[in-house]
């Protein structure tokens, strides 16, 4: 039986147990992300290069070479490896080893592999099972993802109802969210199910969506696999599946790929929405107005189109999206591609490759299509969404452009989003003259950089540059410099600035309203955190 088929619903009791067994098979491999890199480590020197970054890179073959030969103490992870991670043919005698509890007719059965009809001894993979590990909020942890086998294993380009596994954009998500405890949370197409998976750790409930039912069936797959039993999975698109339900926290890695709505286009359901230009993020983003229970957050990635040249328009349509909601806002672009690249990158995605006549009337067809709505580029970053508490006017109102590295991040930005959101919603809440009695300290990432011309005495620039969050760096002068360095938690800011006055010589109440919006800035960036009383 297909994988599909014994996934389309709640799995039963037979299929529990098979799954049971595979999972047992995987741990005693063992099947994980240490194991592989640790197999990759000692195989470095025998292939020449190290097979982990050729796989990244999207080359197999330094793998291949690498699994030549290896001890019989890894024979169980290379065979695991050959199958289900670089889509191999292995003999059902060497699988048979590597999962003896499951066996090769549970794998059969189970819908992870087929015999080939011309070597029955040889056994080739039907889907990509993989280790992924991580660490977030709670600590480490580790699932196995399920997902369509990918174009290596393939040979081509893929089909459109290909179901992704977990990529870049997948682990951008997920280190983006705010890891604070929710009671439902929403995962909106949600593909392999690898940030249902996240969302898990911190939700007492996730309802997932897709409109691929593959999708659906790979998901259930790995929740199962993963022992993960907080999962709700639903067909259907946008938010129909959750009609009149309101949840804590929304994430979404919708198919938000800009891709044209003509004859000879692929429409891969794993990036395209099929609805035209950025539509299905706009679609997303005035939805979640009515799917955010009070307080709580929406977030996801995504495209969104430049028109006509104004210089702010891209970032401009996705606040319009939001104007007749009550939502707060925080849109940080990360990148903008003119439209040749763009296509580019995302022609090159489906498996065609440049220079075929078909790379070419893709190539054309994507250009002809920004033509004609006037596209000059397109951004792609990252929009966080909340509803305010009931009773709460809405203060968050940002949307910038953070192109380039950002700082340091461990885990991902969640932690720093969550932080500023925490201290943000503090400082709103005061007027300027009760800001004077909150105390603040300095973030741990934070350094003061100072620059001197040749042989002055005074810097021509002091700086106070974030490690961590967005790297930013602030120009900072010497009276807010000042404050800056005696924010230990001791005294109210009000203090700082009357004894900075009084060194500078200056009117207090001048000084005050020059730094009061500079400290409200820096909260907001992360560089300040109120301090703990």
């Amino acid at each position: 039986m297909e994988l599909r088929a014994r996934f389309e619903h709640a799995p039963d009791a037979a299929t529990v147990a098979l799954v049971d067994r595979l999972r047992a098979d995987l741990e005693r491999a063992p099947y994980t992300v240490d194991a592989i890199e640790a197999l990759w480590d000692r195989r470095a020197a025998v292939a020449r290069t190290h097979p982990g970054d050729a796989l990244r890179r999207g080359y197999r073959v330094p793998a291949v070479r690498a699994l030549a030969g290896v001890d019989a103490s890894d024979a169980a992870s290379a065979t695991l490896v050959r199958l289900l991670l670089l889509g191999l043919h292995v003999d059902a005698d060497a699988l048979g080893t590597a999962l003896p509890t499951l066996g090769v007719e549970g794998a059969i059965e189970l819908g992870l592999a087929a015999s080939d009809a011309a070597e029955p001894d040889r056994l080739h993979p039907l889907i990509d099972l993989r280790p992924y590990a991580f660490t977030d909020a709670a600590g480490p942890g580790q699932w196995w993802i399920a997902s369509d086998l990918g174009e290596l294993a393939l040979g081509g380009a893929l089909p459109e109802d290909h179901v992704l596994g977990v990529g870049g954009a997948s682990t951008t998500l997920s280190g983006l969210l705010v890891q604070r405890p929710a009671h439902r949370t929403l995962d909106l197409g949600t593909g392999s199910g690898i940030q249902a998976l996240h969302a898990s750790r911190f939700s007492d409930r996730v309802v997932a969506t897709d409109i691929s039912a593959r999708a659906l069936a790979l998901a259930r797959f790995a929740a199962t696999l993963n022992r993960v039993d907080t999962v709700e999975f639903r067909l259907g698109s946008l938010y129909e599946p959750v009609a009149g339900e309101r949840f804590d926290r929304i994430v979404s890695n919708p198919p938000f790929v800009i891709t044209p709505r003509v004859e000879g286009v692929p429409s891969y359901e794993y990036r395209d929405g099929g609805l035209v230009g950025d539509g299905i993020v706009e679609a997303v983003v005035r939805g979640a107005a009515e799917h955010l229970a009070p307080g709580g957050i929406a977030q996801l990635l995504a495209n969104w189109e430049y028109r006509g040249g104004a210089a702010g328009d891209g970032l401009e349509r996705v606040v319009g999206w939001l104007a007749e909601t009550d939502l707060e806002y925080w849109i940080v672009e990360r990148e903008q591609q003119d439209p040749s690249a763009y296509a580019e990158t995302w022609i090159r995605d489906g498996g065609t490759r440049p220079g075929s006549a078909q790379f070419e009337a893709l190539h054309t067809a994507w250009l002809d299509d920004f033509a004609r709505r006037g596209v000059d580029s397109v951004g792609f970053g990252y929009v966080l969404l909340r509803r305010p508490e009931d009773g709460r006017a809405p203060t968050l109102r940002r949307a910038e452009r953070r192109h380039g590295p950002i700082g340091d991040n461990p885990g991902g930005l969640g932690a720093h989003l969550a932080a500023v959101l925490e201290a943000s919603d503090v400082v709103d809440a005061l007027d300027d003259d009760a800001l004077r009695s909150l105390a603040l300290i300095v973030a741990p990432d934070v350094t003061e950089e100072r620059h001197h011309w040749p042989g002055a005495e005074q810097p021509a620039a002091i700086l106070l540059r974030q490690g961590g969050g967005f790297g930013r760096a602030i120009d900072a002068g010497t009276a807010l410099t000042a404050l800056v360095g005696a924010s230990d938690g001791s005294l109210p800011l009000g203090a700082i600035s009357d004894a900075i006055a009084d060194l500078l010589e200056a009117d207090a109440a001048a000084l005050w309203a020059e730094l009061a919006p500079d400290v409200r800035a820096l909260v907001h960036d992360g560089l300040l955190v109120p301090a703990q009383r």
